[in-house]
């Protein structure tokens, strides 16, 4: 593995990594349930997560995962079957995807070189050729965004004790500027 490919790999664990401790701690509700108006949650995330890195770091470069996505294999991802967890998809079976995931993916980088050739069936046509190295930052970028998001998501379920005092001055900034 080239000096690139094991920074990259190195940022995309730490995301993961970001990403899954997001959930530690809460109850399967709070993991699940929808904190935002647009019915994002934690576990969804994940769920989304295992088809990013099964996809872009798999088949795109002809190593398909070893494992089935049933939400893949069904069609429903594309009407939103990956950004939440169906009652038969507890916690574990996910993190547990998520992982095997990551593994292929780490698997990927070992094998291949960045410049390797990638094509991306769902691109529009014309536009589906690329590099691995492309879609390796793709996903660390995008698995980097979710992390941030998790870290959201978590305080809106459970904010974090101590902020108190700081959160105060910041609204009373605001408050001052806009004359509230």
């Amino acid at each position: 593995m080239s000096f690139v490919a094991e920074d990259l790999r190195h940022y995309l664990q730490q995301s993961r990594d970001a990403v899954v401790g997001s959930l530690s701690d809460l109850s399967e509700y709070d993991v699940r349930r929808p904190v935002v108006a647009t019915g994002t949650n934690l576990l969804g995330l994940v769920k989304h997560l295992i088809g990013i890195e099964a996809g872009y770091l798999g088949a795109c470069v002809g190593r398909p995962a070893p494992f089935a996505l049933p939400w893949y294999d069904d069609g429903s991802v594309w009407n939103g079957a990956d950004m939440w967890a169906l009652p038969t998809e507890d916690r574990a079976y996910l993190l547990g995807l998520y992982r095997q995931a990551w593994t292929h993916s780490d698997e990927s980088l070992a094998a291949l070189p960045l410049d390797a050739p990638a094509t991306v069936a769902w691109w529009r046509e014309g536009e589906r050729s690329t590099t691995f190295g492309h879609l390796v930052v793709r996903v660390v970028a995008e698995t980097a965004q979710h992390a941030g998001h998790c870290d959201i998501l978590r305080e809106t379920v459970r904010p974090p004790a101590g902020h108190e005092d700081f959160r105060s001055r910041v609204l009373a900034a605001a408050a001052e500027v806009c004359g509230s």
